[in-house]
């Protein structure tokens, strides 16, 4: 909206707004706005679950410390969404697919998560197969959109880190692929939700990795010599990326420990969504496994205890997710967001490793 009401409306008469032509200008301002949006309204927000009694269920025979939790209002997924969204129409240039596709995915990841929060305050929460059921259909819109409209030349190519130009051709096999990837992502993020400020604050550094990312993809000069897929028109992506950096600043202020609001399935989901979207549409599936290394680490281990319960009896953590085994360890809950936190930045680190080395 800005970028066709100052740049090709305004530009001509006022040489000031040609600025708003730069990605990187419109990036700054989302990341502004939506930072702001959430500041302003989150509080109102918290005010009205308090008095509509929206707030977290705790598991009591699992979580006897976080019994106080209990008080503190949940859905706050809700602003972030609408920070990002607010934002993205405001600042980018909503004729591109690609802001348009990572659009309709944070709806519709936003709508299940909703869905799944507000039962959960009926408590009647959707059953585990009633939300995957959600996520396959979500994702297989996706699989079906990018096969169908391919983005880029390799559009069902996946590219191999570390080497030089060696890929596999999934052919129409690529939309399990894209479920696989959607689905996993988001459900690793969901895990991660955990402890005050721990999910929230890990995709602000792994948002911060796909905007360099997703400029990097789609700059014909730069993808050429880094050799990485081209894709048109991803450059575009970073104001979306930016807003929900933005909001993600902005939420982590009250999110932090000790949390006023949590943002529920509702945000979790839908960051988990948007990223392993992202990651498919700027052609760096594999380097997903990387840059979200420390939602890796805590989807694995709820796996591993998962099959060594079934198969063996036994646990190999003391709970699962990871952040929860640490707790039993009598880690304070403070310490182990920051040292997770560490280990998230070192995965982001590792994944620019990617781009360069071949």
């Amino acid at each position: 909206m800005c970028y066709w009401l100052f740049y090709e409306v305004l530009y001509p008469e006022v040489s000031f707004f040609r600025v708003f032509k730069y990605i990187t200008t419109r990036a700054f301002c989302a990341a502004l706005c939506s930072f702001f949006l959430v500041l302003i309204f989150t509080p109102i927000f918290i005010n009205y679950f308090k008095k509509r009694g929206i707030c977290e269920r705790v598991k009591k025979e699992y979580l006897e410390n976080h019994i106080h939790k209990e008080a503190i209002p949940t859905m706050g997924g809700i602003i972030i969404l609408f920070a990002i969204i607010t934002s993205t129409i405001l600042f980018s240039r909503c004729n591109n697919r690609l802001i348009i596709l990572i659009l309709l995915t944070t709806m519709g990841f936003g709508l299940l998560g909703f869905l799944d929060d507000f039962l959960k305050t009926k408590k009647r929460p959707l059953k585990i197969r009633e939300k995957l059921f959600g996520e396959i259909g979500i994702a297989i819109l996706v699989g079906i959109y990018l096969f169908l409209c391919p983005l880029s030349a390799s559009s069902t190519n996946i590219a191999i880190p570390f080497t030089k130009g060696f890929f596999f051709n999934l052919g129409i096999f690529y939309i399990l692929f894209c479920i696989l990837v959607i689905i996993s992502s988001s459900n690793a993020v969901n895990l991660t939700d955990g402890l005050d400020g721990l999910a929230i604050g890990s995709c602000i550094f792994v948002c911060l990795g796909f905007i360099v990312m997703s400029y990097l993809a789609g700059h014909i000069k730069l993808s050429s010599y880094l050799k990485i897929s081209y894709v048109p028109q991803a450059g575009e992506l970073v104001v979306y990326l930016a807003s929900l950096l933005g909001a993600s600043l902005g939420f982590l202020w009250f999110n932090s420990h000790p949390a006023t609001i949590f943002m529920g399935d509702t945000g979790s989901l839908t960051l988990g969504g948007v990223m392993g979207t992202t990651a498919l549409v700027i052609k760096q599936e594999i380097p997903l496994i990387i840059l979200g290394g420390l939602f890796v680490l805590e989807a694995g281990s709820t796996l591993i205890q998962i099959v060594s319960w079934k198969l063996f009896g036994t646990r190999v953590f003391l709970m699962a997710p990871l952040h929860h085994h640490f707790e039993k360890k009598g880690w304070y809950e403070s310490k182990i967001v920051i040292r997770f936190w560490i280990i998230a930045i070192i995965f982001v680190l590792l994944s620019f490793a990617t781009l360069k080395i071949r």
